[in-house]
């Protein structure tokens, strides 16, 4: 890994926690692993991100969008299969007692690139033919058990014999168990979307890397519920859409290599299989684009059949390739296509879940997570029905009888067949019963019916937060040299800088420090965000400004008090503009929505 790589990296944490982006929390108390708090510059643009995330992928597209509880009950995770499947494996040093997830050390130290999806016997063999050792001090892990740990924080709701809960550990449970809800607010009709960005809980074993793997985060997902039969999204306004991917067959290939294609073209030769995934990543592509991520060093990548959960038919991850560091997670660098320093990181996936979900909470509920479709014209079919003379089934089955009926109904609509005969068989706890068909009331009736009950499938765009706003800072983060000294800068898109603007007296004058900050009060009443510094030389104060990525810096002099005009500085090239001050506040407005370049400005 390269000297710049390491540098750069180490310097944008510096930079961030000398800047107020992020630092870890509790920090007065020692800290904690996985927990960090966003400073004044890290909140204003990680709500920047999620106010253009919102816009884009909620407003634009028409979509509901709710904000669920952090903590639900213990029967939501039971039946969406998270206590049982929601884990990671786990191993601890016999020396200095540290927890390492198992499949992260083999990683890092074999040619096995997917351990995760491998059944922990195999991991346990592997950790002792290699001799792996544990990452902290060095002592041997062979032999050593590596078993399964659950994910999720546990909680208690409510006094003495309470009731079980757990933080959520994604968002997307909070939209699921109220679909029967929100299918109402919806008329019913698919398709239909519902967005939420919030905080969701990990107990990861071993957080690291800052802010890319931590134990509470924020997430940005969205739920498209789709009928399964039904036609798929408009491509149009996506098709064009320059993506780079790293399909399932390139990632197994000898030579694979990421595949320049638009959206498509990636449907028309079945490289993205299904078109509503293709869509989400045509609109996530220009997005990524608009909020400061490189698209040098971005791509999709598809699943391989061995990580992809069980529930999903496709997925697809965004990765954001970030420079090395000295904690470089191996891990994250999935196989071929890398370049010769760094590693890629998911800052977002894309999920095909299927009616998994929705089937799972009808199931855990008993409620109907269906959508009525309505038919073009109504339709006549023929249903098997039974009416079983209980004077008959009671004295042969007493307690059984209703069960038996259970059984009779669910065999007339499988298999009507078996009831031709004079008697018709069926299984009782492990027995087999025949029951005459005429005291079953078997009948075959016509039924004119308007629709049917259809359980949609599931798109999943899910983005997280907390590692886009690390993408954007380290994707921003340059280094040049201006008036022969050496400058650190970050070049934000003007939509998403934490401050869009620096107002500044020349020097520490009355009259220039009035105007100055009249100057921004003026810009804030026209919704920009400002900070007015005083302090220090203007050199300085510039570059203050370029560090935390501010893209404009105004300057008011001693020819303001008599021209009425002030000086604006651009960030990136440091070119400078002579503006009236009556319309700099317009003039500012139009630079951030990008209606103007400042280079077509005139003095």
């Amino acid at each position: 890994m390269s000297e710049h790589a390491e540098s750069t990296s180490r310097k944008l944490t510096e930079l961030a926690k000398r800047r107020g982006y992020f630092f870890q929390s509790s920090d007065a108390y020692g800290g904690v692993g996985g927990f960090y708090t966003f400073g004044p510059q890290g909140a204003a643009l990680k709500g920047n991100l999620e106010d253009a995330w919102h816009d884009r992928f909620s407003v634009q597209e028409g979509n509901l969008e709710i904000d669920a509880p952090t903590i639900m009950p213990e029967p939501v995770f039971e039946s969406s299969g998270h206590l049982e499947t929601f884990d990671d494996m786990l191993v601890e040093c016999p020396e200095c007692g540290e927890s390492h997830r198992a499949d992260h050390v083999v990683e890092d130290n074999t040619d096995y690139e997917d351990a995760e999806g491998l059944p922990i016997p195999d991991v346990e063999e592997i950790i002792a033919e290699y001799e792996l050792v544990c990452p902290s001090c060095g002592a041997g892990l062979a032999g050593q058990a590596v078993d399964d740990f659950n994910l999720m924080f546990a909680t208690s709701i409510g006094p003495g014999d309470s009731q079980p809960g757990y933080l959520r550990p994604e968002t997307a449970q909070g939209i699921f168990v109220e679909f029967p809800r929100l299918k109402e607010y919806a008329r019913n009709t698919l398709p239909f979307g519902v967005t939420q960005i919030g905080r969701a809980y990990r107990n990861e074993i071993s957080p690291r890397r800052s802010i890319i793997r931590t134990r509470e985060f924020t997430q940005a997902e969205l739920e498209q519920f789709v009928d399964p039969e039904g036609d798929g999204p408009d491509l149009s306004g996506v098709e064009n859409v320059q993506v780079r991917l790293y399909p399932a067959t390139e990632q197994q290939a000898d030579n694979g290599d990421l595949r320049e294609t638009t959206i498509g073209e990636a449907v028309a030769d079945g490289t993205i299989a299904d078109p509503w995934i293709a869509y989400f990543l045509g609109i996530a592509q220009e997005w990524y684009e608009s909020v400061g991520v490189d698209p040098d060093r971005f791509r999709f990548r598809q699943h391989l059949a061995g990580e992809r959960s069980h529930y999903a038919s496709d997925c697809w991850d965004a990765e954001a390739l970030i420079d090395g560091s000295e904690e470089s997670d191996d891990s994250e660098q999935r196989k071929s296509a890398e370049p010769s320093s760094g590693y890629w990181i998911e800052i977002a996936g894309f999920a095909h879940r299927g009616d998994y979900d929705l089937s799972k909470h009808a199931a855990g509920s008993g409620e109907r997570f269906t959508v009525f479709r309505q038919y073009d014209e109504p339709q006549t079919v023929e249903r098997a029905t039974v009416d079983p003379d209980m004077s008959y089934l009671g004295p042969q089955f007493g307690g059984g009888a209703g069960t038996v009926v259970d059984a009779l109904q669910a065999l007339a609509a499988s298999n009507r067949e078996a009831f031709d005969g004079d008697t018709v068989e069926i299984d009782l706890e492990g027995e087999t019963h025949e029951i005459p068909v005429e005291k079953t009331g078997f009948a075959v009736e016509e039924e004119t019916i308007a629709g049917e009950h259809v359980t949609p499938h599931v798109i999943e765009p899910s983005f997280g937060v907390d590692r886009l706003l690390y993408t954007v800072l380290h994707h921003a983060y340059a280094e040049d040299e201006v008036d022969g000294e050496d400058r650190t800068y970050l070049e934000l898109e003007p939509e998403v800088a934490p401050t869009f603007v620096g107002v500044f007296p020349l020097q520490s004058d009355d009259d220039l420090e009035e105007t100055a900050r009249e100057v921004a009060k003026a810009v804030r009443a026209a919704g920009l965000s400002v900070t007015y510094d005083d302090s220090g030389n203007i050199g300085r104060r510039y570059r203050r400004q370029d560090e935390v990525g501010t893209p404009f810096c105004v300057t008011v002099d001693y020819e303001s008090l008599d021209d009425g005009a002030v000086t604006v500085r651009e960030r990136d090239s440091t070119a400078q503009k002579r503006l009236p001050i009556d319309s700099l506040a317009e003039t500012l407005s139009a630079l951030r929505a990008g209606d103007v370049a400042f280079e077509e400005l005139e003095s």
